[in-house]
């Protein structure tokens, strides 16, 4: 059976109000516009995120509750399909003081109930795993 979650955090060495609006840059770890830079999501919104190498990916704020909490799903695995909740994965962002800095913990499930079959679903796992190790560093450069 194929896990259904991701888990990381990290530490930054910068202030929960330096890393919040960065967290909520429209789908920040999937895109590569600089275009959402200093932008920021509304809860409900709807949007897709771009890529210029692995194409677009449609998005939906689920949840926003600043400074600590945010919450999106996304479809990266069925291109061109609309974005469904057994299509996509749920890709929770918590935010929590520590010292002078900032833990940020993402956590991205469902993976499970993905319409694929189970070693396309290690893959993506795998995939995303490694994409949030990368991610997640870089966001920790830019905030600091």
């Amino acid at each position: 059976m194929t896990a259904d979650r991701i888990e990381r955090e990290i530490v930054i060495a910068a202030a929960p109000e330096r890393v919040w609006p960065l967290v909520t840059e429209p789908g920040f770890w999937a895109t590569d516009d600089e275009s959402i830079r200093g932008t920021m999501v509304t809860e409900g919104q709807i949007l897709v995120a771009r890529h210029t190498q692995h194409g677009d990916f449609p998005m939906r704020v689920e949840k926003i509750d600043p400074p600590t909490y945010l919450a999106y799903r996304w479809m990266s695995a069925f291109p061109g399909e609309e974005l469904r909740e057994d299509n996509s994965t749920l890709v929770e962002f918590t935010l929590t003081p520590e010292g002078e800095g900032t833990r940020l913990r993402v956590v991205e499930s469902g993976f499970a109930t993905l319409p694929t079959p189970e070693a396309n679903q290690r893959n993506v796992i795998k995939d995303h795993t490694a994409g949030w190790e990368q991610c997640l560093a870089a966001l920790a450069a830019r905030a600091e």
